[in-house]
């Protein structure tokens, strides 16, 4: 069977789709996602939104769920190809997000953990 140039353009779209992409995280403490220990305070650097993730993968998206330069978040583990498990606490509203971004974004700025 011959396949059209339109119908070869059409499977690599549907096949780049999010939705067929293994958005599932690593399990925790793995060696694909070694937890921190403690979990370190980071800020986000650079400019414009960094984009959460609901897995280390450009392609899981989580839609319309991003933070900002200088929001503050907590990392419990990082990848070693330059992905980080991090939570979010919204200051203004109390609520939380957790999920992944990119690890070049973010600065630590110390680490989370009783005071001596």
């Amino acid at each position: 069977m011959r396949m059209t140039r339109p119908g070869i353009l059409l499977l690599c779209a549907v096949l780049s789709s999010p939705a067929w992409a293994a958005c599932t995280e690593p399990p925790a403490g793995s060696a694909q996602a070694p937890a921190l220990s403690p979990p370190l305070s980071q800020v986000v650097t650079g400019a414009g939104r960094l984009q959460f993730h609901s897995a280390p993968d450009i392609a899981c998206p989580m839609k319309a769920v991003f933070i900002i330069p200088k929001d503050a978040v907590i990392t419990y583990a990082q990848t070693r190809d330059g992905w980080s498990s991090v939570m979010y606490l919204n200051p203004r509203t109390g609520s939380d997000v957790s999920g992944w971004v990119r690890s070049a974004r973010l600065k630590t700025v110390g680490t989370m953990g009783p005071r001596h």
